[in-house]
C-alpha cells in the first residue's frame, strides 16, 4: 500500500527515482518538480497512515513528524543512495539480494537498469481515490 502510493503522482508531481519500503522505515529518491516536498511528503503519510491503521485496526501517530533529506551532488552520489536504498532489506538480514524484495525498486529494475517505474506499475496498480 505504501509503495502503490509513491506511485500514485509519480511522473506529475514528482518522478521516483528509487525506493524502498521496510518494516519500521522508508527510503524515496525522488526528483521534484513544481510541487514542494514537504507537500509530498504530507501526501504520502496522511494516506498511508490512514489506510496503515484501518488495516491495522488501530489509530493515532503512524509516522514520525519529521523527515531528512538531502540534495544529491552529483552521478557519483546518486548511485551510491540508489545502493544504499535498494540494499537497505539485504543489510537488514531480510534478503540475500536487493531484487528479492518485493517492495523496492531493485525488484522492478531489469540487468540493464530501465527505469523502475517503467518497469514497476502500469496505471492500473494506482491507488483507487488516493487523495493526495
Amino acid at each position: 500500500m505504501v509503495q502503490e502510493a509513491f506511485w500514485h503522482y509519480d511522473g506529475v508531481r514528482y518522478r521516483l527515482l528509487a525506493w524502498v519500503v521496510m518494516p519500521n522505515h522508508i527510503h524515496a529518491l525522488i526528483e521534484v518538480r513544481q510541487t514542494p516536498l514537504a507537500k509530498i511528503l504530507k501526501g504520502w503519510k496522511s494516506y498511508s497512515a490512514k489506510e496503515a491503521n484501518q488495516m491495522l485496526g488501530s489509530e493515532g501517530a503512524f509516522w514520525q513528524e519529521d523527515y531528512f533529506d538531502r540534495y544529491i551532488r552529483d552521478e557519483d552520489h546518486f548511485r551510491r543512495v540508489v545502493r544504499y536504498i535498494e540494499n537497505n532489506p539485504v543489510k537488514a538480514g531480510l534478503v540475500r539480494m536487493a531484487a528479492e524484495w518485493p517492495w523496492s525498486s531493485a525488484h522492478f529494475r531489469n540487468q540493464e537498469g530501465t527505469s523502475a517505474k517503467t518497469l514497476a506499475h502500469p496505471t492500473a496498480n494506482r491507488v483507487p481515490g488516493n487523495p493526495f
